[in-house]
């Protein structure tokens, strides 16, 4: 599991985009009223690690596209993001979320859906200050996609005949597509032309697909002290991912028949060292590290032809960072 100071040492060209990146989200979370101010303070506490800004920034440096509008950009992705969790922990019914409490477990679940709601309002509200309606298509794509990711994440839970390639699908919307935006925000704000575009969409995209496998990964090795959240959480209610999709195929149908068993009794740790062992032994793991080691380095290869720069190599260490998460 790598630490916060190796993404430290991999973002520091760009510490100062994200300073001004977290004053701003600071300002912009203020709020409108003592309860929206009292949830944006325990949401600045419980942040993840800014991932994307922290990518958007250091793509856009390296391909000398960052502009006066990056910072509003990145604020609008990030909020999208932030509100599409506040939605999916109410969905999940989760308590937790990064060693902390949710909103809907401190609040309510109205409470999260309706604060979900009123970030993506002001996610919208600062899109318009950059004054690029092909951004504000870009970011609405995503957006939609995300939601589009979602809905199919939950028609196909239990659905153990699930493909690889319907899982690849889904975690591109559900993820990828804020990588994506996130990416090609720079491009697009300094007009230089669809197949730049293209290029650093390309990137993101396979980033961040990247990205929700090594996610999924830590469902089966994950730390819970670092995850916040138990191991095997997702694949006993029912979510399935790579490890799991690879391992079922891989077995006959007696074989198959067993575990599904295990699969299908979530009251009991005992299954899920039964499903890890399975998923272990039968190279699931070590399959899903290859898959998003494979998609990191093809996105890398995407942009190649970006010239060296401090930027790029930061770029390069972070998509290391963020795609063996799980290592």
């Amino acid at each position: 599991m790598l630490d916060a100071a190796t993404m430290d040492e991999y973002i520091e060209p760009v510490k100062a985009d994200l300073e001004e990146f977290d004053r701003r989200l600071t300002d912009y979370l203020r709020g409108d009223s003592p309860l929206i101010s009292s949830i944006a303070r325990h949401l600045l506490r419980t942040r993840g690690k800014r991932i994307r800004p922290a990518f958007m920034f250091l793509s856009s440096r390296a391909a000398d596209s960052f502009t006066e509008h990056s910072v509003s950009a990145s604020l609008a992705i990030e909020l999208i993001h932030t509100a599409t969790l506040l939605h999916d922990d109410v969905v999940d019914e989760s308590d937790l979320r990064r060693g902390q409490e949710t909103v809907n477990a401190q609040w309510t679940n109205l409470i999260s859906v309706l604060m979900g709601d009123y970030i993506f309002a002001k996610a919208f509200r600062i899109l318009v200050e950059t004054s690029s309606i092909e951004l504000m298509g870009a970011v609405s794509t995503a957006t939609e996609r995300v939601s589009v990711g979602e809905l199919r994440q939950i028609e196909e839970t239990g659905n153990y005949s699930l493909s690889e390639e319907e899982y690849l699908s889904i975690i591109a919307d559900k993820t990828a597509s804020l990588f994506t935006v996130s990416c090609e925000a720079g491009p697009i704000l300094t007009q230089l032309g669809a197949r730049e575009r293209q290029r650093f969409a390309t990137f993101g995209e396979k980033v961040g697909t990247a990205f929700q496998i090594a996610d999924d990964l830590l469902d089966f090795v994950g730390d819970p002290e670092v995850t916040g959240k138990q191991p095997g959480n997702d694949v006993m209610t029912g979510k399935v991912t790579l490890p799991l999709i690879y391992s079922l195929k891989k077995v006959n149908k007696a074989s198959r028949s067993e575990i599904m068993k295990y699969l299908k009794d979530d009251g009991h740790e005992a299954s899920f060292e039964k499903v890890h062992d399975f998923v272990a032994e039968n190279g699931g793991i070590d399959y899903a590290y290859k898959k998003a080691d494979r998609l990191s380095n093809q996105g890398l290869a995407a942009i190649s032809r970006v010239e060296d720069s401090v930027y790029y190599e930061s770029l390069a260490n972070l998509v290391d960072y963020a795609t063996r998460r799980a290592s």
